[in-house]
C-alpha cells in the first residue's frame, strides 16, 4: 500500500476542532444538585456526532481521493470557514443558535458531496463509482436534515438527527462498492490518532483546572500526578499499538476504524469531564462512579476491537489477556461501590488499570 502523507492544510484543519470538541466537553460539566441527568448526557452524545461526521467525512475523501493541489486546497479552505460557524454555535440551549449550527453542518456536508461531484468526472473505475455513490447519496441526508427548518420544538431535531443518521448509515449499505476502492490504512490511522491525541489533550486540560481550582495541596497534587500517569499509560498504549502492532497493509473499507473511534472519541471526552468531576466532588458518589467507570469500558471496549481487528495475527490479545483486564476493572467498581474511596485512590486504580492494559497490549 502506497504511503499516503497527511498534509499541513488538514493538521490544521484538525486544529479547528478542537474549540468544538472542547464545547462539546464541557458540557458534561453541568451539573446541578450532585447530578447529571440523562439529558445533559444526551446532549452531549447528539453534540459531540456531528462533529465527529463532519471531521470523517473530509477526511475520507482526502484519504481515497485527496491531492495537495490548489483545486483541492480551496475545498478544504472553504470548510474550514463552515467549521468556525458550527463551532461557534454549539451550546447546551441549542434553540438559541441552532440556525447558524444547521448552516454549518450542512455547508460543511454539502461541501464534502460536492467534492466527490468535482472528482467523479476526473476517475475512472471503480473510484469513479465509489465517488458517484457518496457524492449522489449524501445529498439524502443532506435533504432530510434541511428539513428540519420547517419544524419547530423537539420535532426539529428529530428530522436533523434522522438525516445525520440516514448519512452515517450510507457508507455502511454501500460497502460492496467501497470495499473496491479501499481507504489507505495507513493515513486513515494516522488522521483517527491524531484527532484521538487532540481528545487526549481535553484530559491534560482537566488536570490545570485540577491544580487551579484550589491551593496545591498534597491532596490536589497526587490527583493530578495520578492523572497525569493515568494519561501516559493511556497515550503508550494506543500509540505503541499503532506503532508497533498494526498491519497498516490491510485493504479495507476502514469502517471498523471509522465507527469504532466514535466511541472511542466520545470515552475520551468523557474521561476528561470525569477528571474535573471526581476532583472537585460536584456529582452523587455513585454516578461519578458510572460515569468514570463507563467511560473507561467504554474506551476498552473500544480500542480493543479496533485493534484487535488491524492487529497482526501474532500480536492479538487472547481470551485470558481481555479477562484479566475485564476482572481488574470489575474488581475496582465493586470494591468502590462497597467502600467509599477517596477520589485520589480512584485515581490511582484508574491509572494501574491503564497501565496494566499498556503493559499487557504492548
Amino acid at each position: 500500500m502506497t504511503v499516503k502523507k497527511v498534509t499541513w492544510l488538514e493538521l490544521f484543519y484538525d486544529l479547528l476542532y478542537v474549540a468544538a470538541v472542547s464545547k462539546a466537553s464541557h458540557v458534561l460539566l453541568h451539573v446541578e444538585d450532585e447530578t447529571l441527568s440523562l439529558e445533559t448526557l444526551g446532549k452531549f452524545v447528539l453534540i459531540f456526532i456531528p462533529i465527529w461526521w463532519a471531521w470523517v467525512g473530509q477526511t475520507l475523501f482526502v484519504n481515497r481521493y485527496g491531492q495537495d493541489i490548489v483545486s483541492h486546497r480551496i475545498f478544504l479552505i472553504i470548510q474550514l470557514f463552515f467549521v468556525l460557524i458550527m463551532t461557534a454555535s454549539l451550546s447546551v440551549d441549542f434553540d438559541q443558535t441552532y440556525y447558524s449550527f444547521l448552516i454549518g453542518y450542512l455547508g460543511l456536508r454539502a461541501m464534502t458531496a460536492v467534492q466527490y461531484h468535482y472528482v467523479r468526472s476526473r476517475e475512472n473505475g471503480h473510484l469513479k463509482a465509489t465517488a458517484h455513490y457518496l457524492g449522489s447519496r449524501f445529498w439524502i441526508g443532506l435533504a432530510i436534515s434541511a428539513c428540519s427548518l420547517f419544524f419547530d420544538s423537539w420535532v426539529r431535531y428529530a428530522v436533523l438527527y434522522a438525516g445525520i443518521a440516514v448519512d452515517i448509515i450510507l457508507p455502511l449499505a454501500g460497502r460492496k462498492i467501497l470495499v473496491k476502492t479501499p481507504a489507505n490504512t495507513h493515513h486513515l490511522l494516522e488522521r483517527f490518532s491524531l484527532f484521538a491525541l487532540i481528545l487526549l489533550g481535553e484530559s491534560v486540560v482537566s488536570i490545570l483546572a485540577v491544580l487551579q481550582s484550589s491551593t496545591w495541596t498534597l491532596q490536589s497534587v497526587g490527583f493530578a500526578g495520578l492523572t497525569f500517569v493515568l494519561i501516559i499509560a493511556m497515550w503508550w498504549q494506543y500509540y505503541d499499538n499503532l506503532e508497533k502492532k498494526v498491519d497498516k497493509n490491510i485493504y479495507t473499507a476502514g469502517q471498523t476504524i471509522i465507527y469504532g473511534h466514535l466511541f472511542i472519541f466520545l470515552s475520551l471526552c468523557m474521561l476528561a469531564a470525569s477528571i474535573q468531576l471526581l476532583f472537585l466532588n460536584k456529582l452523587h458518589y455513585e454516578l461519578m462512579l458510572n460515569l468514570l467507570f463507563g467511560s473507561v469500558l467504554l474506551y476498552f471496549a473500544s480500542t480493543t476491537l479496533v485493534f484487535h481487528v488491524y492487529r497482526h495475527k501474532q500480536h492479538r490479545l487472547g481470551i485470558v489477556h481481555l479477562a484479566v483486564l475485564a476482572a481488574l476493572l470489575a474488581g475496582f467498581y465493586i470494591l468502590d461501590m462497597v467502600v467509599h474511596v477517596p477520589n485520589v485512590l480512584i485515581m490511582g486504580e484508574m491509572a494501574l488499570f491503564f497501565a496494566v492494559y499498556a503493559r499487557i497490549t504492548s
